[in-house]
């Protein structure tokens, strides 16, 4: 009967299914309720991927908002972060209202699903298409390979599950039966799911309450709007095998992005062991200039958008770049001043660390605070139709650092500014060594190498100095600390490539610049530039008294 459990179920609300670590480190799985039961004793959500954590805390922050009615207003919310536990009487009484619809296995309204989904020809389906971890056809690329993927317990399913709605790759998909997009039995490919645009961002407390309190945006002004339209999954009407209609399905709000339906996908299997899924194409998303609905994402002006649509700004979410540590880009994650004049922003914030900041310059949040900032995103590859990468990063940073204000901010921007100048200095001396033995100096491998030996030895580096900025920091102390770590880590990299670059670099050449004046190579002359320019890149590492011992006469 719809609406009532039945007793071959699996139940996301009692059973365990979500991984977590608790205080001591210790991992094992909760079920949705004991998440927010635990929740001041647990430390994080841990999934299997930074992708699946990101997918599963979005589904949690949904069920919070709904127990909390938004929550209403700045001051509903300081409550709820005054207090030492969540509103669980609220979270239990709501859930309970849709208990039938976390049923992973209910024969009517499957949680995520559409009961009865099938294709034409009746296929039927391994666990490769929903498992992210195991490209299809691609086995002896994971870790799974020689193990067998023949069955997984509902618990793993219902995390796969919830990760594929958010972070499916595109490509052609089963088609199904019912659905007129459907050509010659395929479903075309729509585009990845809907966190798949995402450059995500959330930030993570001192335990999972604050993590959930910390990412729960209120409804306020400036804030995000109430709009009754916005719904999660479980409170509308079951999807069936066709395309929602664009004039019902929004999104509205953040209830329909968190849980939003990007896929069409029906389980097979019991209690005993899931053996396969059926994935069809869902509901598509256009994420253009959705920056105020969405607060957990990167976002950056569009140019092409821009240029063919004839208007400024367009805005786009931007996916984290995977070459990158998640410092180097330090500024893409705090919020910007005002822009000059009428110009708008070149990039955006994401909403929570806005909201972050707005509760650091109230006082809500103490100034010795330290939040973890977690980046999650994911590669795809071949026309998005395979995930080749997910990518995960954090940085421990002083809520300070959230104030576009604060002297703080401006201190950490610089230092990831010093690390990049010092490491260009390092390329040119890769670069003047290959020509002082021959080359034309234009090619970049040893530029490349050296570059990545650098960043990687500047990144805990700049990692733990981070961590340590709080306000009673000497911004001028910690800087110059700062610069003569750089220096010392760039000047050991410098000192190797000298000490390898050969007896014919050591001898040099005579090399025209672009003005046709003869200028000789050699390791000595690329040894002395690479110092003073060192120096000028790192005004503060360098001791003036003995500055001339530096440089190599």
């Amino acid at each position: 009967m719809t609406g009532s459990p039945h007793p071959a179920g699996f139940l996301l609300l009692d059973e365990a299914w979500v991984p977590v670590l608790d205080a001591a480190g210790q991992r094992r799985d909760v079920s949705l309720l004991g998440l927010f039961e635990e929740a001041p004793q647990l430390r994080m959500i841990a999934c299997e991927l930074p992708s699946q954590t990101f997918a599963v805390l979005r589904l949690a922050l949904a069920i919070l908002h709904r127990a909390t009615d938004g929550p209403v207003g700045e001051a509903a919310w300081r409550a709820l972060w005054r207090d030492d536990r969540l509103p669980l009487p609220d979270v239990v009484d709501y859930l309970g209202e849709f208990r039938h619809r976390f049923d992973l296995l209910h024969p009517e309204e499957p949680f995520y699903q559409v009961a009865g989904l099938r294709a034409d020809k009746d296929n039927t389906y391994g666990l490769e298409r929903l498992i992210a971890d195991v490209p299809n056809g691609m086995q002896f690329l994971t870790a799974r390979a020689g193990t067998g993927i023949d069955s997984i317990s509902p618990a793993e399913a219902a995390r796969w599950l919830v990760h594929c709605q958010a972070f499916d790759s595109s490509g052609i998909k089963t088609g199904a039966v019912g659905d007129p997009r459907v050509k010659s039995g395929k479903g075309y490919p729509m585009g990845v799911a809907s966190a798949g645009s995402l450059g995500g961002v959330y930030l993570e407390g001192a335990s999972l309450r604050e993590t959930l309190l910390l990412n729960l945006i209120p409804v306020a002004p400036d804030w995000r709007a109430a709009d009754e339209l916005d719904l999660p999954a479980w409170e509308r009407p079951p999807q069936t095998a066709v395309e929602e209609s664009e004039k019902t399905r929004g999104p509205y709000g953040i209830l329909g992005l968190y849980t939003w339906q990007s896929r069409r996908i029906r389980l097979f299997g019991n209690r005993a062991g899931i053996t396969g899924a059926m994935i069809s194409n869902g509901d598509p998303i256009d994420w253009q200039d959705r920056h105020r609905l969405e607060p957990m994402s990167v976002w950056g002006r569009s140019g092409p958008r821009e240029k063919q649509q004839k208007r400024v700004p367009v805005y786009l979410p931007r996916p984290h770049d995977h070459t990158r540590a998640l410092w180097r880009g330090l500024h893409t994650l705090l919020p910007l001043a005002p822009s000059p004049g009428s110009e708008p922003q070149q990039r955006l914030s994401p909403l929570v660390q806005q909201w972050l900041a707005r509760l650091t310059v109230t006082g809500v949040v103490e100034p010795d605070r330290r939040v973890l900032h977690r980046a999650v995103s994911v590669t795809y590859g071949t026309q998005n139709a395979v995930v080749d990468e997910v990518y995960g990063d954090s940085l421990t940073m002083n809520v300070l650092l959230a104030d576009e204000q604060s002297p703080l901010r401006t201190a950490a921007l610089d230092a990831a500014g010093d690390a990049d100048a010092a490491v260009r200095v390092l390329r040119t001396l890769a670069a003047n060594l290959v020509r002082a033995a021959g080359g034309s100096g234009t090619e970049t491998g040893a530029a490349d190498r050296a570059a990545e030996d650098a960043y990687s030895l500047l990144d805990r580096l700049f990692r733990d100095w981070l961590a340590g900025l709080g306000p009673a920091s000497d911004l001028a102390d910690v800087r110059t600390t700062w610069q003569r770590r750089v220096r010392r880590a760039v000047r050991q990299i410098g000192d190797d490539l000298v000490a390898a670059a050969g007896p014919d670099a050591w001898v040099g050449r005579l090399v025209a610049d672009r003005n046709g004046v003869e200028v000789h190579y050699s390791t000595s002359q690329a040894e002395v530039w690479f110092l003073r320019s060192l120096a000028k890149a790192l005004p503060m590492a360098v001791d003036r008294t003995h500055q001339h011992e530096e440089v190599p006469q």
